[in-house]
């Protein structure tokens, strides 16, 4: 019992003593430490790097150590166009509080302002990204967080620019908080899973505010993606969740709100689609929820372009739309139930809040429009409302069984449901 008692102490004393060797170096101008590199050469496992206010023109810095970096007053590093400018590749580092600029353009290499690699434990906060190629890569590094950073690109195409957050073969990733702009994507992920999106704003970039490729079991939770090439691209993925999001004014020919292209296993919840090209397009995706969302004001609701199965469409609100539904093919194997459509001309006569008659939101110019685009001048005509009325009648172009059968009356209180 003695000695058990003795081991105890022991690593008690030793565990102390580690936190006694930690250490705090401060790099200014005035500092003995002037440089944030000869910092990084002095530094020990688990110690501290505070830099004072200040210009740092420094790039390739290495961290390979589990080490804190901290700014204060948010000093510059400025790479000076010569390629990388921090890579970490040690477990348990935090980098804090600065202003990185001048990442160096290449395009061989995706320089990075920051590089993680094959990391563990790393938090990425409080960092102003200017003048780059990539803004934050994590590659092969897990279990970490990229908080409350803000990164402004100068893309004009998506050939010669980076994106802002990249993820490559990493899991169990918290991206919260970030405000990316004028990039190429927003939010990048490949071959990456278990990663949370929470509470970022992705605004006027040239490709995709997010963009997912081979990723499942992902959280897309209250972010806001406005003005992109497209808002975000569900591709080749599963099992995930995308809740309160506003995905606004994504205008262009080939934009869209949301693409899902190859997912299942898809829940869409709580969002809002507001002034879209199309506010969702989808491809070849299966079981897909899509409930309390409101599609307002968008050219198309939902396009659905084929080979979707097994899909539910329920509790929606689509307000305003030029066409609530686009579907290609006669055949329908998907769901729609108990959504407002402000297109609804039925009644209720016993009041219960249901129409009486179901409601068919495909029309047959929709089905013309696809074949046709050039046809979309003639939107507004009375011989449009005449074919569109004799489809609702007898289907024939249109699935005869692709209707709402308890269409809503009143738009849906969502808060309430």
């Amino acid at each position: 019992m003695k000695h058990k008692n003795y081991i105890i102490f022991f690593l008690t004393a030793l565990l102390s003593m580690t936190n006694v060797w930690s250490n705090t170096i401060t790099v200014c101008s005035s500092c003995s430490v002037k440089t944030i590199h000869e910092a990084l050469q002095q530094a020990s496992e688990g110690d501290t790097i505070l830099v004072k206010k200040g210009i740092y023109k420094e790039a390739n810095l290495k961290i390979d150590k589990g080490i804190t970096i901290i700014g204060e007053d948010l000093p510059t590093i400025d790479g000076d166009a010569k390629g990388e400018i921090i890579t970490i590749g040690a477990d348990n580092v935090t980098l804090d509080g600065f202003k990185i600029i001048n990442v160096g353009v290449s395009y061989t290499t995706d320089y990075a302002a920051v590089r993680v690699v094959n990391s563990s434990g790393f938090v990425i906060q409080n960092l102003e990204l200017e003048k780059l190629f990539f803004g934050i890569y994590l590659q092969k590094s897990n279990n970490g967080k990229v908080l409350n950073n803000k990164v402004r690109g100068e893309a004009v195409t998506e050939f010669n620019s980076g994106n802002a957050i990249h993820l490559w073969h990493c899991n169990n990733v918290e991206v919260r908080g970030n405000d990316v702009r004028n990039v190429r994507d927003g939010i990048y992920l490949e071959f990456s899973s278990h990663i949370a999106i929470t509470d970022n704003f992705s605004k006027n970039n040239v490709r995709y505010g997010l963009h997912f490729m081979f990723s499942n079991n992902n959280d897309v939770i209250n972010n806001v993606f406005e003005t992109n090439g497209a808002g975000i691209a569900l591709m080749f993925s599963k099992f995930m969740e995308v809740e309160r999001n506003v995905i606004t004014k994504n205008w262009g020919t080939a934009a869209y709100g949301l693409l899902l292209k190859e997912v299942t296993d898809v829940n869409l919840k709580n969002n809002l689609f507001l002034e879209n090209t199309v506010g969702i397009t989808v491809e070849g995706s299966n079981r897909l929820v899509y409930s309390n969302n409101d599609f307002t004001s968008n050219g198309y609701a939902i396009r659905v372009k084929g080979a979707c199965y097994e899909n539910e469409i329920i509790n929606n609100n689509f307000l305003y739309n030029s066409f609530d539904i686009s579907y290609n093919g006669k055949i329908n194997d998907n769901k729609f139930d108990n959504n407002f459509w402000s297109n609804y001309t039925g009644y209720d006569l016993n009041k219960d809040g249901i129409g009486d008659v179901p409601y068919r939101p495909v029309k047959l110019f929709s089905y013309i429009v696809n074949r046709t685009p050039e046809a979309i001048i003639l939107l507004r005509s009375l011989f449009i409302d005449l074919i569109d009325f004799s489809e609702k009648v007898s289907p024939v172009f249109t699935p005869d069984d692709l209707m709402d059968e308890n269409p809503r009356i009143k738009r849906i209180d969502h808060d309430k449901n």
